[in-house]
């Protein structure tokens, strides 16, 4: 008996799950987009059916994000939409997954009775003997974290996205304390995938006719796996297949690795685009938020980007109205956008998050309406430059991966640059997957207006660039 309980077990929750229908609607950064797939992946497993909406599900899961107050309160209101929904279907589950699941599963079941599934980040696994237990009339939790954890042998299940670029996860977790961060807290420790098991994971989206991968990571440059480190796993990414683009997200800025840059710089399919957050221009704010680096390490850092790869596109992440922050601290990190000018910035008003450095050590102190002020002077600052930045572009000529349709015409494909830049230009003969070379005719301060030449590949696109 003892030994059959196992198998019985297994084939139980089989059942539970079996032609049930699944609908996972996800909040908040890239690494939530990629969880949601290694979900999509143990649910389809278990024999569920993926579906397009909401109202058609059986169980519905909610992948959050704790990140900064808005989406939470977009999470918050969502979940108050799926209430409604079981009042109608009464045999409807709904799951939190995710970044908000540890921080509120006392007030998201008990309180609210919003859900009947809480799941962490690192309990996806466990979701079949979840579901197994809300078929008993119990509520399920687990978020519990992992030293170990990074679902290496799960091949994540793409259902939505556009079937041309993908994200790889390669680490989770994060041992940078940042003070406003709470992903430390909701996410656990850093520990990185095994080489291969990201390879073979890259070997598959190729097969399946993706034509470019991010790298995803809550500090990606500080992979290390056994003898391997960010910049290997790049050059050996790279390889898998030249006609694939390779961008990565997020490095830390503390510990930027050069022969990476050199690296980006010799290799084609490496895109010329580097995530480097600054979060805040002035060094005594840096060292409240616990970033360790200074504003001249932080732009000394920038000048060597750029001589190691010229016609880098650099993005970054801006925090407005941190705890204590002055009118002098604000100026300079406006100061910093306009030395750095920022082909694309991430701005924020800070808003506090339980269980961080901030939390328990300073006061959230800038009045709302001065954080929005300051927001809207950085946006409005960084609208002007990026409008700039892409004027230079007029008459450049860009390789292009078609990602799809134009949202504003069906006449017009959109795309992105290796320099991560959205363009537009007309259809004619080309298509989503296609690499296609185009000059630049116009542009807005959010896109770029070309009209198209021919389709390359990155190999033909390259060898001419660098002989013209």
């Amino acid at each position: 008996m003892v030994s059959d309980f196992p198998s019985k077990n297994f084939f139980n929750i089989t059942g539970i799950m079996m032609n049930k229908r699944f609908y996972i609607e996800t909040y908040g950064c890239q690494m939530n987009f990629a969880d949601s797939e290694v979900v999509n992946s143990i649910l389809l497993d278990g024999g569920m059916l993926p579906v397009q909406s909401a109202e058609e599900a059986d169980v519905i899961f909610v992948n959050t994000c704790s990140i900064r107050e808005n989406a939470e309160t977009r999470v918050w209101n969502r979940l108050k939409e799926f209430r409604s929904l079981k009042k109608e279907k009464k045999q409807l589950t709904v799951g939190v997954l995710g970044c908000m699941a540890e921080r509120i599963k006392d007030q998201i079941i008990d309180q609210e009775q919003l859900v009947d599934i809480v799941v962490g980040p690192d309990a996806y696994r466990d979701i079949p003997n979840l579901l197994a237990e809300v078929e008993d009339g119990r509520k399920a939790v687990n978020v519990l974290l992992s030293l170990e954890e990074t679902y290496a042998d799960i091949s994540p299940v793409r259902t939505s996205g556009n079937g041309v670029t993908a994200f790889v996860s390669i680490m989770r977790g994060c041992d940078n304390m940042c003070a406003f961060c709470v992903v430390p807290f909701t996410r656990g420790r850093e520990r990185s995938r095994p080489l291969e098991s990201i390879l073979r994971e890259i070997r598959e989206l190729s097969d399946q006719g993706y034509r470019e991968v991010t790298l995803l990571g809550q500090n990606v440059n500080s992979y290390k796996y056994e003898e391997i480190d960010f910049t290997h796993l790049m050059d050996k990414a790279s390889k898998v297949d030249p006609e694939m683009r390779f961008r990565f997200s997020s490095p830390h800025p503390k510990d930027f690795p050069e022969p990476l840059l050199h690296l980006i710089a010799e290799r084609p399919n490496l895109c010329n685009y580097i995530h480097i957050p600054a979060q805040a221009g002035s060094s005594s704010m840096l060292e409240r938020m616990r970033r360790p680096y200074t504003r001249e390490q932080y732009l000394t850092l920038i000048d060597r980007i750029r001589e190691i790869i010229p016609g880098v596109s650099l993005s970054t992440d801006i925090i407005a109205g941190f705890c204590d922050e002055t009118e002098e601290e604000h100026r300079d990190t406006m100061t910093l956008m306009e030395i750095v000018e920022y082909d694309l910035a991430y701005m924020f008003a800070y808003s506090e998050r339980e269980r961080t450095l901030a939390h328990r050590k300073y006061e959230d102190n800038v009045p709302e309406s001065v954080k929005k002020s300051r927001l809207t002077e950085i946006i409005q600052q960084q609208m002007v430059i990026q409008e700039k930045n892409n004027r230079k572009e007029i008459g450049q000529r860009h390789l292009v991966l078609v990602e799809g349709t134009s949202k504003k015409s069906d006449e017009q494909l959109s795309g992105r640059t290796d320099t991560n830049k959205v363009v537009v230009f007309d259809k004619l003969d080309f298509k989503k997957g296609d690499f296609v070379e185009v000059e630049i005719v116009d542009c807005t301060s959010a896109t770029l207006i070309a009209k198209p030449i021919s389709k390359r590949t990155i190999a033909e696109y390259y060898s001419e660039a660098v002989f013209a």
